[in-house]
Protein backbone atom coordinates (compact mmCIF):
# COMPACT_ATOMS: atom_id res chain seq x y z
CA UNK A 1 0.00 0.00 0.00
CA UNK A 2 1.33 3.42 -0.96
CA UNK A 3 0.14 6.57 0.83
CA UNK A 4 1.09 10.14 -0.13
CA UNK A 5 0.61 12.81 2.54
CA UNK A 6 -0.03 16.20 0.87
CA UNK A 7 -1.68 18.69 3.26
CA UNK A 8 -1.79 22.46 3.56
CA UNK A 9 -1.10 24.19 6.88
CA UNK A 10 -3.66 24.25 9.66
CA UNK A 11 -3.38 28.07 9.51
CA UNK A 12 -2.72 29.58 12.96
CA UNK A 13 -2.08 26.15 14.47
CA UNK A 14 0.39 23.97 12.57
CA UNK A 15 2.52 24.62 9.46
CA UNK A 16 2.09 22.25 6.54
CA UNK A 17 5.46 20.48 7.01
CA UNK A 18 4.50 19.66 10.59
CA UNK A 19 1.02 18.46 9.61
CA UNK A 20 2.58 16.21 6.98
CA UNK A 21 5.21 14.91 9.39
CA UNK A 22 2.66 14.00 12.07
CA UNK A 23 0.34 12.26 9.62
CA UNK A 24 3.20 10.36 8.00
CA UNK A 25 4.58 9.27 11.36
CA UNK A 26 1.22 7.92 12.50
CA UNK A 27 0.69 5.99 9.26
CA UNK A 28 4.17 4.46 9.57
CA UNK A 29 3.53 3.56 13.19
CA UNK A 30 0.17 1.94 12.48
CA UNK A 31 1.15 0.33 9.16
CA UNK A 32 4.94 -0.24 9.22
CA UNK A 33 4.90 -2.19 5.97
CA UNK A 34 3.32 0.59 3.91
CA UNK A 35 5.16 3.05 1.70
CA UNK A 36 4.45 6.54 3.07
CA UNK A 37 5.65 9.71 1.30
CA UNK A 38 5.23 13.22 2.73
CA UNK A 39 4.79 16.21 0.40
CA UNK A 40 3.51 19.31 2.27
CA UNK A 41 1.83 21.86 0.03
CA UNK A 42 0.67 25.47 -0.02
CA UNK A 43 -1.72 27.42 -2.24
CA UNK A 44 0.16 30.69 -1.69
CA UNK A 45 -0.77 31.28 1.94
CA UNK A 46 0.98 30.31 5.16
CA UNK A 47 3.99 28.06 4.57
CA UNK A 48 4.40 29.00 0.91
CA UNK A 49 7.90 30.42 1.23
CA UNK A 50 9.17 27.59 3.42
CA UNK A 51 7.83 24.84 1.17
CA UNK A 52 8.87 26.35 -2.17
CA UNK A 53 12.30 27.47 -0.93
CA UNK A 54 13.03 23.96 0.34
CA UNK A 55 11.76 22.40 -2.90
CA UNK A 56 14.03 24.67 -4.98
CA UNK A 57 17.05 24.06 -2.75
CA UNK A 58 17.19 27.71 -1.69
CA UNK A 59 17.98 29.57 1.51
CA UNK A 60 16.18 32.04 3.73
CA UNK A 61 17.06 35.71 4.02
CA UNK A 62 15.88 37.43 7.23
CA UNK A 63 14.56 40.99 6.93
CA UNK A 64 12.63 43.49 9.03
CA UNK A 65 9.55 44.96 7.35
CA UNK A 66 6.39 46.87 8.19
CA UNK A 67 3.79 44.53 9.65
CA UNK A 68 0.04 44.70 9.02
CA UNK A 69 -0.49 47.07 11.96
CA UNK A 70 2.26 49.43 10.79
CA UNK A 71 4.83 48.23 13.34
CA UNK A 72 8.07 46.41 12.43
CA UNK A 73 8.11 42.62 12.18
CA UNK A 74 11.08 40.37 11.57
CA UNK A 75 10.36 37.93 8.77
CA UNK A 76 12.09 36.41 5.74
CA UNK A 77 11.98 35.63 2.06
CA UNK A 78 13.38 32.63 0.23
CA UNK A 79 16.09 32.84 -2.40
CA UNK A 80 17.04 30.18 -4.93
CA UNK A 81 19.49 31.56 -7.49
CA UNK A 82 17.85 34.65 -8.94
CA UNK A 83 14.38 33.58 -7.79
CA UNK A 84 12.89 35.24 -4.74
CA UNK A 85 10.12 33.45 -2.87
CA UNK A 86 7.87 35.88 -1.03
CA UNK A 87 4.97 34.99 1.23
CA UNK A 88 2.49 37.82 1.74
CA UNK A 89 1.25 36.23 4.96
CA UNK A 90 4.75 36.50 6.42
CA UNK A 91 4.55 40.30 6.15
CA UNK A 92 0.85 41.11 6.48
CA UNK A 93 -0.71 37.84 7.61
CA UNK A 94 -3.82 37.49 9.71
CA UNK A 95 -1.82 35.45 12.19
CA UNK A 96 0.28 38.56 12.93
CA UNK A 97 -2.73 40.43 14.35
CA UNK A 98 -4.54 39.37 17.54
CA UNK A 99 -8.25 38.73 16.88
CA UNK A 100 -9.37 41.70 18.96
CA UNK A 101 -7.25 44.11 16.87
CA UNK A 102 -8.10 42.90 13.37
CA UNK A 103 -9.29 45.78 11.19
CA UNK A 104 -8.88 45.64 7.41
CA UNK A 105 -9.57 49.39 7.18
CA UNK A 106 -6.20 49.97 8.83
CA UNK A 107 -4.13 46.90 7.96
CA UNK A 108 -1.38 47.58 5.43
CA UNK A 109 0.37 45.49 2.78
CA UNK A 110 3.47 47.73 2.83
CA UNK A 111 5.64 44.91 4.19
CA UNK A 112 5.09 42.84 1.05
CA UNK A 113 6.50 45.64 -1.08
CA UNK A 114 9.47 45.89 1.28
CA UNK A 115 10.09 42.16 0.86
CA UNK A 116 10.03 42.60 -2.92
CA UNK A 117 12.58 45.42 -2.71
CA UNK A 118 14.80 43.42 -0.35
CA UNK A 119 14.76 40.43 -2.72
CA UNK A 120 15.59 42.65 -5.69
CA UNK A 121 18.54 44.22 -3.84
CA UNK A 122 19.84 40.72 -3.10
CA UNK A 123 19.90 39.97 -6.83
CA UNK A 124 16.54 38.31 -7.42
CA UNK A 125 15.11 38.95 -10.86
CA UNK A 126 12.11 36.63 -10.64
CA UNK A 127 9.71 37.03 -7.71
CA UNK A 128 7.22 34.33 -6.78
CA UNK A 129 4.69 36.07 -4.54
CA UNK A 130 2.39 33.78 -2.60
CA UNK A 131 -0.92 35.50 -1.90
CA UNK A 132 -3.14 34.16 0.86
CA UNK A 133 -3.81 34.47 4.57
CA UNK A 134 -3.50 38.26 4.64
CA UNK A 135 -5.01 40.60 7.23
CA UNK A 136 -5.37 43.32 4.62
CA UNK A 137 -7.92 44.65 2.17
CA UNK A 138 -6.04 47.72 0.94
CA UNK A 139 -5.89 46.80 -2.74
CA UNK A 140 -2.11 46.90 -2.62
CA UNK A 141 -1.97 50.57 -1.59
CA UNK A 142 0.52 49.75 1.16
CA UNK A 143 2.74 47.79 -1.20
CA UNK A 144 2.70 50.63 -3.74
CA UNK A 145 3.67 53.16 -1.05
CA UNK A 146 7.16 51.65 -0.71
CA UNK A 147 9.77 54.05 -2.16
CA UNK A 148 11.03 52.99 -5.59
CA UNK A 149 8.76 49.93 -5.73
CA UNK A 150 7.36 50.93 -9.10
CA UNK A 151 10.88 51.14 -10.51
CA UNK A 152 10.96 47.32 -10.38
CA UNK A 153 8.57 47.18 -13.32
CA UNK A 154 10.55 45.85 -16.26
CA UNK A 155 13.47 44.85 -14.05
CA UNK A 156 11.87 41.79 -12.47
CA UNK A 157 9.36 39.15 -13.48
CA UNK A 158 6.61 38.89 -10.88
CA UNK A 159 4.28 35.91 -10.53
CA UNK A 160 1.15 36.39 -8.41
CA UNK A 161 0.29 32.98 -6.96
CA UNK A 162 -3.25 32.96 -5.58
CA UNK A 163 -5.45 30.70 -3.47
CA UNK A 164 -8.75 32.14 -4.78
CA UNK A 165 -10.24 33.25 -8.08
CA UNK A 166 -12.28 36.20 -6.75
CA UNK A 167 -12.13 39.54 -8.61
CA UNK A 168 -11.05 42.89 -7.20
CA UNK A 169 -14.55 44.32 -6.73
CA UNK A 170 -18.21 43.31 -6.84
CA UNK A 171 -20.39 40.77 -5.03
CA UNK A 172 -17.62 38.15 -5.04
CA UNK A 173 -14.76 40.64 -4.69
CA UNK A 174 -12.13 41.08 -2.01
CA UNK A 175 -14.12 43.37 0.28
CA UNK A 176 -17.49 41.63 0.25
CA UNK A 177 -16.21 38.06 0.52
CA UNK A 178 -13.01 38.23 2.56
CA UNK A 179 -13.07 41.43 4.65
CA UNK A 180 -15.59 39.95 7.14
CA UNK A 181 -13.12 37.13 7.79
CA UNK A 182 -10.51 39.78 8.65
CA UNK A 183 -12.57 41.67 11.21
CA UNK A 184 -14.82 43.93 9.10
CA UNK A 185 -18.44 44.55 10.04
CA UNK A 186 -21.13 45.31 7.44
CA UNK A 187 -20.47 49.06 7.47
CA UNK A 188 -16.72 48.56 7.05
CA UNK A 189 -17.32 46.20 4.13
CA UNK A 190 -19.21 48.90 2.25
CA UNK A 191 -16.48 51.46 2.93
CA UNK A 192 -13.85 49.00 1.70
CA UNK A 193 -15.84 48.16 -1.43
CA UNK A 194 -16.06 51.83 -2.41
CA UNK A 195 -12.36 52.20 -1.75
CA UNK A 196 -11.58 49.19 -3.95
CA UNK A 197 -13.76 50.57 -6.76
CA UNK A 198 -11.85 53.86 -6.61
CA UNK A 199 -8.51 52.04 -6.55
CA UNK A 200 -9.43 49.95 -9.57
CA UNK A 201 -10.34 53.10 -11.50
CA UNK A 202 -7.06 54.75 -10.54
CA UNK A 203 -5.06 51.67 -11.54
CA UNK A 204 -6.81 51.55 -14.91
CA UNK A 205 -6.04 55.23 -15.48
CA UNK A 206 -2.38 54.87 -14.49
CA UNK A 207 -1.59 51.53 -16.13
CA UNK A 208 -4.31 50.81 -18.67
CA UNK A 209 -5.16 47.56 -16.88
CA UNK A 210 -8.66 47.14 -15.46
CA UNK A 211 -8.48 44.65 -12.60
CA UNK A 212 -12.01 45.18 -11.25
CA UNK A 213 -13.36 41.93 -12.74
CA UNK A 214 -10.09 40.08 -13.30
CA UNK A 215 -10.23 36.52 -11.86
CA UNK A 216 -7.89 36.20 -8.89
CA UNK A 217 -7.21 39.94 -8.57
CA UNK A 218 -9.02 40.00 -5.21
CA UNK A 219 -6.51 37.63 -3.62
CA UNK A 220 -4.82 38.87 -0.43
CA UNK A 221 -7.15 41.85 -0.14
CA UNK A 222 -6.49 42.98 -3.71
CA UNK A 223 -2.71 42.59 -3.64
CA UNK A 224 -2.98 40.39 -6.71
CA UNK A 225 -4.73 43.22 -8.55
CA UNK A 226 -1.95 45.67 -7.75
CA UNK A 227 0.69 43.19 -8.93
CA UNK A 228 -1.27 42.61 -12.12
CA UNK A 229 -1.74 46.30 -12.90
CA UNK A 230 1.74 47.58 -12.10
CA UNK A 231 3.95 44.53 -12.71
CA UNK A 232 2.04 42.53 -15.32
CA UNK A 233 1.63 39.59 -12.96
CA UNK A 234 -1.50 37.82 -14.24
CA UNK A 235 -2.97 36.01 -11.19
CA UNK A 236 -2.35 32.27 -11.39
CA UNK A 237 -3.08 29.23 -9.26
CA UNK A 238 -0.74 28.99 -6.29
CA UNK A 239 -1.38 25.31 -5.71
CA UNK A 240 -0.58 24.43 -9.34
CA UNK A 241 2.74 26.25 -9.08
CA UNK A 242 3.62 24.55 -5.79
CA UNK A 243 2.65 21.14 -7.15
CA UNK A 244 5.11 21.76 -9.97
CA UNK A 245 7.89 22.84 -7.60
CA UNK A 246 7.49 19.96 -5.15
CA UNK A 247 7.24 17.17 -7.69
CA UNK A 248 3.92 15.91 -6.33
CA UNK A 249 2.97 14.30 -9.64
CA UNK A 250 5.87 11.86 -9.56
CA UNK A 251 5.15 11.04 -5.91
CA UNK A 252 1.48 10.17 -6.47
CA UNK A 253 2.30 7.79 -9.32
CA UNK A 254 1.14 4.36 -8.19
CA UNK A 255 -0.36 5.66 -4.93
CA UNK A 256 -3.40 3.94 -3.42
CA UNK A 257 -4.40 6.93 -1.26
CA UNK A 258 -3.50 10.61 -1.10
CA UNK A 259 -4.21 12.26 2.25
CA UNK A 260 -4.70 16.01 2.09
CA UNK A 261 -6.29 18.64 4.32
CA UNK A 262 -6.35 22.23 5.55
CA UNK A 263 -7.43 24.23 8.57
CA UNK A 264 -11.06 24.36 7.47
CA UNK A 265 -12.75 22.78 4.47
CA UNK A 266 -16.04 24.01 3.04
CA UNK A 267 -17.56 24.95 -0.30
CA UNK A 268 -14.70 27.44 -0.92
CA UNK A 269 -12.19 24.60 -0.81
CA UNK A 270 -12.85 23.88 -4.48
CA UNK A 271 -11.92 27.45 -5.49
CA UNK A 272 -8.13 27.30 -5.61
CA UNK A 273 -7.29 25.64 -2.30
CA UNK A 274 -4.74 22.86 -1.76
CA UNK A 275 -7.21 19.94 -1.52
CA UNK A 276 -8.82 20.95 -4.83
CA UNK A 277 -5.42 20.95 -6.51
CA UNK A 278 -4.63 17.52 -5.08
CA UNK A 279 -7.95 16.21 -6.33
CA UNK A 280 -7.18 17.41 -9.87
CA UNK A 281 -3.92 15.47 -9.91
CA UNK A 282 -4.89 12.32 -8.01
CA UNK A 283 -4.43 9.95 -10.95
CA UNK A 284 -5.92 6.60 -9.98
CA UNK A 285 -5.51 7.17 -6.24
CA UNK A 286 -8.34 7.72 -3.81
CA UNK A 287 -8.23 10.97 -1.85
CA UNK A 288 -8.89 11.42 1.86
CA UNK A 289 -9.61 14.91 3.21
CA UNK A 290 -8.61 15.33 6.87
CA UNK A 291 -9.12 18.96 7.83
CA UNK A 292 -9.25 20.76 11.15
CA UNK A 293 -12.92 21.57 10.63
CA UNK A 294 -15.37 20.58 7.90
CA UNK A 295 -18.67 22.01 6.75
CA UNK A 296 -20.71 20.91 3.73
CA UNK A 297 -19.12 17.48 3.69
CA UNK A 298 -21.77 16.49 1.17
CA UNK A 299 -20.48 19.07 -1.33
CA UNK A 300 -16.92 17.90 -0.79
CA UNK A 301 -17.83 14.26 -1.36
CA UNK A 302 -19.72 15.20 -4.52
CA UNK A 303 -16.59 17.04 -5.67
CA UNK A 304 -14.69 13.76 -5.60
CA UNK A 305 -13.15 13.21 -2.17
CA UNK A 306 -13.45 9.55 -1.20
CA UNK A 307 -13.20 10.19 2.53
CA UNK A 308 -13.98 13.40 4.41
CA UNK A 309 -13.45 13.93 8.14
CA UNK A 310 -12.94 16.75 10.62
CA UNK A 311 -9.83 16.26 12.73
CA UNK A 312 -10.97 18.44 15.63
CA UNK A 313 -13.72 16.83 17.74
CA UNK A 314 -17.06 18.62 17.58
CA UNK A 315 -17.54 21.10 20.42
CA UNK A 316 -13.82 21.72 21.04
CA UNK A 317 -13.32 25.36 22.17
CA UNK A 318 -11.39 27.41 19.60
CA UNK A 319 -8.54 28.15 22.03
CA UNK A 320 -8.02 24.42 22.51
CA UNK A 321 -8.44 23.61 18.82
CA UNK A 322 -5.56 25.98 18.03
CA UNK A 323 -3.16 24.41 20.52
CA UNK A 324 -0.43 22.67 18.48
CA UNK A 325 -0.06 19.77 20.92
CA UNK A 326 -3.78 19.00 20.86
CA UNK A 327 -3.93 19.44 17.09
CA UNK A 328 -1.19 16.84 16.68
CA UNK A 329 -3.05 14.46 19.00
CA UNK A 330 -6.23 14.96 16.97
CA UNK A 331 -4.36 14.32 13.71
CA UNK A 332 -3.05 11.01 15.02
CA UNK A 333 -6.51 9.98 16.19
CA UNK A 334 -7.92 10.90 12.75
CA UNK A 335 -5.40 8.60 11.06
CA UNK A 336 -6.36 5.70 13.32
CA UNK A 337 -10.06 6.27 12.61
CA UNK A 338 -9.37 6.45 8.87
CA UNK A 339 -7.54 3.11 9.02
CA UNK A 340 -10.39 1.51 10.96
CA UNK A 341 -12.95 2.70 8.42
CA UNK A 342 -10.87 1.79 5.34
CA UNK A 343 -9.60 -1.72 6.01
Amino acid sequence: MKIVIAPDSFKECLPAPRVAAVLADEFRTERPGWEVLACPLSDGGEGFAEIVTAALGGKFEPVMVTGPEGTPVTTYFGMAGETGIIEAAAACGLSLVPPERRNPLRATSRGVGELMMAAFRKGCRELLVGLGGSATCDGGEGLLSVPDIRSLCGKVTVRALCDVTNPFTGPTGAARVFAPQKGADAEMVEVLEQKMIALAARMAEETGTDVSGMPGSGAAGGLAGALAAYFGAVPESGIEAVIGCTGLLSKVSGADWIVTGEGRSDAQTMSGKVPAGVLRHKGKARVALLSGAVSRADVLREAGFDYVAAVTPRGTPLAEALRPDLAERHLRAAVRLFLQENQ
